[in-house]
């Protein structure tokens, strides 16, 4: 019995911090956006100027 007086204030501190983390990464603007990150993840990235997409270019040593 007497492993509860030490059990439940260290799952208390464990839980406040993780409400703490929450509240903290709802302030901060983390969870403004949930529909468009699903969306955009199917599009392909725009291709940087100057980079070969071309496998042959990949192994010269061909």
């Amino acid at each position: 019995m007497s492993v509860i007086y030490i059990m439940l204030p260290i799952a208390l501190c464990i839980a406040g911090f993780f409400v703490w983390l929450f509240i903290r990464s709802v302030k901060s603007g983390q969870f403004d956006d949930l529909d468009s990150p699903p969306i955009r993840a199917i599009f392909d990235d725009e291709p940087i100027p100057g980079q070969s997409t071309s496998k042959d270019d990949d192994n010269p040593s061909q």
